[in-house]
């Protein structure tokens, strides 16, 4: 009798997915280097911003979660957003259980880096609306339900950053006896950054699916224009990431030690969110797609917003910014990993 050996879930990838982790690190290394070569070339990235935000990381943004964002059957939507379940659990989770986590790493693992120690908070108050379809994504994770978990984020994130925001830098380390400090976030400099980094794309993925199903039809869609669009959610990736370590890559070299501190706690952090979900997934029996999205909605969070607010609270040299500035750039091969660690549990 023949045994079949089924080949690895991984194995199957395209190759531009299968070998991610080295196109990340290609785009960190080039990133530093560019940055090393042209001293300037901070300055004038960074002077051209869009709600806090290089316009090239911005750029690099969209161009990342629209190809994403076109793939979403968006009628199916409905059927998603009746799974109690998910959204309660996914609610919990980046809520209640995600800023609580950060807050409590945050004091245990930097009680002597107040700066660093705020900007780690302000992360974990901003939960994930961009990167987040990628990780989905590449996981094989539900389309669908990444897309209104997404847009529970960002309503979630327009009425709560501030309030939570208040709560966790003021109120609660007033009732335990610890330093307190402030936050200067509006739900209106909140909802701008919503809206420029999931409306547009979001606007333009379903634009885009209807107006092709319309003309062509959903088998050219699905077969011939999708395959075509794919490529560019990594293209945008990885060119953010450049752009992030050109722009940043002095300050990290230049304080190694303090980024290894502040990496410590988002290590934790990723890890203990990422497990929290699929956890919580499979207690509800939502099956791997959905558990996934779970998963990598909680672990994501929204640098965007969490750079923004530190820099126009702190200011831009500020540690609160490095600890903003460090997260995706320790979120990023750290939710790679996890990927793959997902892409071996669905085997």
């Amino acid at each position: 009798m023949t045994t079949i050996t089924e080949r690895p879930v991984v194995a199957k990838l395209p190759v531009l997915d299968r070998f991610l982790p080295v196109w990340i690190g290609a785009a960190m290394a080039a990133g530093l280097l560019l940055g090393s070569a042209l001293p300037g070339l901070g300055d004038a990235v960074s002077a051209i911003r869009v709600d806090g935000i290089s316009l090239p990381i911005a750029v690099g943004l969209l161009v990342m979660m629209y190809p994403v964002l076109a793939r979403v059957r968006y009628d199916r939507l409905g059927a998603v957003a009746a799974d109690r379940g998910l959204l309660l659990g996914s609610l919990v989770l980046n809520w209640l259980v995600g800023p609580a986590l950060m807050f409590a790493l945050a004091w245990l693992l930097l009680p002597d880096l107040p700066e660093y120690r705020t900007g780690l908070i302000i992360v974990g108050l901003a939960r994930c609306i961009a990167m987040v379809v990628i990780w989905n994504d590449l996981a094989c994770g539900d389309r669908e339900a990444a897309a209104v978990l997404v847009a529970v984020n960002a309503i979630f994130q327009v009425l709560m950053f501030a309030v939570l925001g208040w709560f966790y830098l003021s109120v609660l380390p007033g009732w335990l006896g610890l330093d307190r400090t402030a936050i200067d976030a509006s739900p209106g400099q909140i909802a701008k950054s919503v809206l420029i980094f999931l409306g547009i794309p979001l606007l333009a993925g379903y634009a885009t699916r209807r107006l092709g199903e319309k003309v062509r039809g959903r088998t050219w869609y699905e077969a011939t224009l999708l395959p075509r669009l794919g490529p560019w959610a990594l293209y945008g990736l990885l060119f953010t990431i450049v752009i992030l370590f050109a722009l940043q890559g002095g300050r990290i070299t230049a304080h190694p030690a303090d980024v290894a501190r502040i990496a410590v706690p988002l290590l934790a952090y990723f890890a203990l969110m990422w497990s929290g979900g699929y956890l919580l997934g499979a207690l509800l029996r939502l099956g791997y797609a959905r558990t996934t999205t779970m998963a990598f909605t909680a672990a994501g969070n929204n640098f965007e917003l969490a750079i923004a607010v530190a820099i126009a609270t702190y200011g831009v040299t500020s540690g609160q910014a490095l600890a903003g500035v460090v997260g995706p750039l320790i979120e990023v091969p750290v939710l790679v990993a996890l990927v793959y660690v997902s892409l071996a549990l669905r085997r």
